[in-house]
């Protein structure tokens, strides 16, 4: 399998990824200098390993979008106060622990383009070191003292965790129907988003509308987001990807490009996945025969199109509130997200 060149099937188009972020980044930099600084302090212990394997990942450029989502629905809110800082910070500490779990579980060797921290440190540091920074968490969202912000985000891990046992469950099970895999991304994936930007709402004390707009902002851009991440895997480039292409075919990942391949294959069509992803026989070229049937099915490209469906409902989401910059760079962020595959 190494060594393989695997053509590019689904284009980055830089400039509309770029803009796309652009605007919210320079909206959140003074109060995301304020949420990196709390990030950092916050991963400090006596305990040397800790801070080595948080930072690990913490600094290796991830783009922040979820902490970012907090900061500016709060400004999209007219909030006032200090608690977005927090909360912004708990929502990164939540995504890194569950990236370091993840990485366990999947058995990955990359995360960001560098070496995933089970592979310097070993599983179990990573997992341990994950639930630091869970326990780091909380313990920040409790400080801010909002109780409908410690009930969302509480309730969040837990969908994530539930979100995590139902993709192990389903792990290379090929008969995976559409329906059953966007239930395990809205755990998984979808749900952090969502919480995300319910912050800035629930902070603000907002009306149950805008409170439901920017949590539906946030789930259906969360979904989008991981449509387009299956979808690179299989077309994107290593670069960009942070980790090496065709990793999910390898780990036996189930994801949408595979579910709509298996279900519109030949017989012959499905028993290759069955193989490959079933019972692990991975043969040289096997790869490019993922990419060949995902091309013959439109499978690639159909679930770019399902991540425009979910990036068009985020957008509608926010009709409610008055134009803004803070609503134009949210607005762009989707055009961001679902631009990284087209």
């Amino acid at each position: 399998m190494k060594g393989q060149t695997v053509g590019v099937v689904v284009s980055l188009d830089e400039k509309a990824k770029e803009s796309g972020i652009d605007g919210l980044s320079a909206l959140v930099a003074s109060d995301m200098a304020r949420v990196n600084q709390t990030i950092l302090s916050r991963t400090g212990s006596d305990v040397t390993m800790i801070p080595e394997v948080a930072n690990h990942l913490i600094s290796s450029g991830g783009k922040r979008l979820r902490p970012m989502l907090t900061l500016a629905t709060a400004g999209l809110c007219d909030y006032r106060g200090e608690g977005h800082i927090k909360l912004a910070a708990s929502v990164e500490f939540m995504h890194t622990a569950t990236l370091l779990h993840d990485d366990v579980v999947d058995q990955s060797d990359m995360r960001r383009g560098k070496a995933a921290a089970r592979t310097l440190w070993g599983n179990e540091a990573s997992v341990l070191v994950g639930d630091f920074l869970l326990g780091q968490a909380f313990k920040m969202m409790v400080e801010v003292g909002s109780l409908p912000c410690l009930d969302v985000l509480s309730s969040a891990a837990a969908i994530i965790a539930e979100g995590e046992v139902m993709q192990l469950s389903a792990a290379k099970d090929t008969e995976t129907t559409e329906d059953e895999y966007l239930a395990v991304i809205r755990a998984k994936t979808a749900a952090l988003f969502a919480a995300a930007a319910e912050m800035g709402p629930l902070l603000a004390g907002r009306s149950k509308a805008e409170i439901a707009a920017c949590r539906s902002y946030g789930a259906n851009l969360g979904v989008a987001f991981q449509l387009i991440d299956d979808a690179l895997d299989y077309g994107g480039s290593a670069a960009k990807l942070g980790k090496n292409v065709g990793d999910d075919f390898r780990e036996g990942k189930i994801t949408l490009p595979v579910v709509l391949s298996f279900r519109r294959g030949t017989e012959a069509e499905r028993d290759f996945w069955r193989r490959t992803l079933e019972r692990s026989e991975i043969r040289d070229g096997d790869l490019e025969a993922a990419l060949a049937a995902m091309r013959k099915h439109r499978a690639l490209e159909d679930t770019v199109e399902r991540a425009r469906h979910y990036g068009a409902m985020a957008r509608d989401a926010l009709g409610l509130f008055a134009a803004s910059p803070w609503k134009k760079a949210l607005l762009d962020v989707v055009d961001f997200c679902v631009s990284r595959g087209h």
